[in-house]
Order: structure tokens, then sequence, then C-alpha cells
């Protein structure tokens, strides 16, 4: 079924260059009749550059060419017959019609070459995103879910945001974090800090273990700086959350990342830590306490998880984005509509164009009794 599909995407697409290829052979046939009734006191043949300028527009090089052979032989078809091919001025008209021709065609062959190189680029980002930032499902356990990553990088699909789930014995375990800086050091470090919280989170007995354990992870492990002026500057921010499936209580431990917002009966609560450790990569500097603190989730809430990208983002007018304002205006929606909604208005906010990686995490929890026999692992 694909092969046909695809057949069927190139005879439409050849059908509509063969109709767009009818301009520029017609503009030809315009102009030498032109030339051709105006005699050689009036020099039209410089006009027929234009025709492969128009077909370097939206067909490849070798048509590009073709018709660029095209003009040059109308050209001269015009000049047998007013009999001025030997003279100056014919010629000159020939050879701009030539050098013209022949650089639309290299220039268009270049677009296609780097058409081609963006596109890998591009498959290759894709498939890096689906290996390091796999996409959160809309369900894990009794939890409805949506996310969204906004990479601040041109072209690029991942940046040093990231957000992960786990199934656990008892309940879900989610992380969001933010690597410091952008590019490839921040990438290698995000994906370090999944890989570490997608092997233990579901063995650790406790959140403070847990955390404890990506600490060491980080500090022995992170990714070499790829910028001298980062050296010994490494550092993420992260938060854990743990939801259980029997009950409403939520344990959270942060290590320097925004607190997460609770949206419930119209209302925004931020989830600020008690004390919030250091962010991960700077247990060297100090001895990290992690503190466990617990709040309510209850099956009409939802818990939004963000990281400094979202809250940091500014209009022109260098307006930070009010996300809690947002959000409140949104709270009687599913995760699903709530995260749509929010990537739309923090595009508008900024003008289409983030200066910083942005993700958000949406969680609800689905009532009834029933509603935690899933226990697929993610």
């Amino acid at each position: 079924m694909g092969i046909w599909r695809r057949l069927s995407f190139r005879q439409h697409s050849w059908q509509a260059r063969d109709a767009l290829l009818a301009i520029p052979l017609a503009l030809i046939t315009a102009i030498v009749l032109a030339d051709a009734t105006t005699g050689p006191d009036v020099p039209l043949g410089p006009l027929l550059i234009v025709a492969p300028a128009l077909t370097a527009s939206f067909a490849g090089p070798l048509l590009t060419a073709v018709v660029g052979v095209i003009a040059v032989g109308a050209l001269f078809g015009v000049g047998v017959g007013l009999r001025i091919l030997t003279t100056e001025s014919i010629g000159a008209q020939i050879i701009a019609v030539v050098v013209v021709s022949a650089i639309v065609t290299v220039f268009r062959l270049l677009r296609d070459r780097y058409g081609r190189e963006l596109a890998q680029v591009r498959t290759v980002s894709e498939a890096t995103q689906r290996a390091v930032l796999r996409p959160l499902p809309r369900r894990i356990g009794p939890l409805r879910v949506a996310s969204v990553y906004l990479a601040a990088e041109e072209q690029a699909q991942i940046g040093g945001d990231l957000y992960a789930a786990t199934r656990t014995s008892a309940g879900t375990r989610l992380i969001i974090g933010d690597a410091r800086g952008k590019g490839l050091t921040a990438i290698g470090d995000a994906a370090l800090l999944l890989g570490a919280f997608r092997a233990a989170a579901h063995r650790q007995s406790s959140l403070p273990d847990l955390m404890a354990y990506l600490e060491n992870s980080v500090c022995w492990s992170m990714v070499e700086p790829t910028e001298s002026e980062q050296e010994g500057e490494c550092f993420i921010t992260a938060a854990i959350i743990d939801i259980p499936d029997a009950g409403e209580k939520v344990e959270m431990i942060s290590c320097g990342h925004p607190p997460p917002l609770l949206l419930r009966d119209g209302q925004v609560t931020a989830l600020n830590a008690t004390r919030p450790a250091p962010p991960l990569g700077l247990g060297e500097l100090t001895t990290p306490q992690y503190q466990v603190d617990t709040f309510a989730l209850e099956p009409a809430d939802l818990l939004l998880l963000y990281t400094d990208g979202v809250i940091e983002a500014r209009d022109p007018g260098r307006v930070f984005y009010p996300l809690a304002e947002r959000a409140a205006s949104q709270a009687h929606h599913s995760p699903q509509a709530l995260i749509h909604h929010l990537r739309a208005d923090l595009l508008a906010h900024v003008g289409g164009r983030l200066d910083d990686d942005a993700a958000m995490v949406c969680i609800q929890r689905t009532p009834g009794p029933g509603s935690g026999s899933s226990q697929s692992r993610l």
C-alpha cells in the first residue's frame, strides 16, 4: 500500500511539474515570435534568460538545463531567421543566455544537494530523539499523560531538557530536568541522566536513594564539556515525582528545578520544595540532603511539570511568559488539550522562536478502583 501511495504522489508531482513547465516554454515561444516580428532593431533575445531562471524555481537542475538549452537554441533560430547570426549583437545575447542558464542550473544543483543533506540531518535528529527522549504514552497505569518538547536549536529535535517515566511495582515515577547549556554537551548530559533514571527508577526503594544514585551517576559519568569555558560548570536541575497507583499521596524531590503547578478547581498552586537540593552534578561541592515533599493529587487535578525555558520565554517586549495564569484558564481541560493549548500559546508569545529549550508534561489521575491494573514498563 505504501508503494502505491508513493507512486501516486510522484505521478501527481510530475503532472504539476509538467503544467508549470509549460510556462517557461510558452515564454520562449512568445519571445521568439516577438523578436522575429520586431526585427533586429529591437533585440528581445536577452529576455530568454527568464525561462531557465523561472524553471529553477520549481524544477530540478536537469530540467533547468534543458530549458536553458532550448532558450539558447531558440536564440540561434532567431539569429538564423533574421540573418544576424554572425553579428556581435546576437553573439552577446547568446553568451548572456548561456552564462545565466549555467549559473541558475548550478545554483539549483547546490540547492538540491543542500536539501538532501538537510533531510538526512532531520532524519538522524528524529532518530536520536526517539532513542534519547522517548515520547510518553497517553496512558501510564492510572495516569493520563501529555507532553511536549520544543528545541531552541534550529533544525534540532532535542536539546538539554529532558523528561521520562517508568513503572514500578506500586506506581509511576517521572523525572523532568534541564541540563545546563545548549548543543551537543547538553544533549549528552540529558541522555546520561535519562539512561541512569530508566536503569534505576524501578529498582531504588525510595526517592532519596534514587536521587543519590542519579547524583553519583552524573558526577562519575557526565559527558566532557565540548567548550572550554564550560569546564567545571556542567550540572542538571531535576525533579523526581513518585505517584503510587493507590491513594492520592504523591512524593517529590527537587534539585533546583522550577516547582510543578497543581491545577485544582480553577486555582493554580506552585508545589515549592521545602528544602530543594542543589542541581545534579554539584554533589562534590556540598553534601546534598534530599528532602521528600508530599502533596495530594486528586482525580480531577492536573499536575503540570515544566522546564525554565517555558517560564523564561519572553515576548518582543521582554515580558516573561505567564505560565500559571495561562494554565489556570485551561484547568478544566484534559492533559492533552492543556499541553496543546500551552504549546501554541507559548510560541505565539515569543513570536514563533524560542531562545531556550522548553518542555512540559501534564499528568492527571483517572478515577476508578481498577485504574492501576496496568503494569507495563516504559
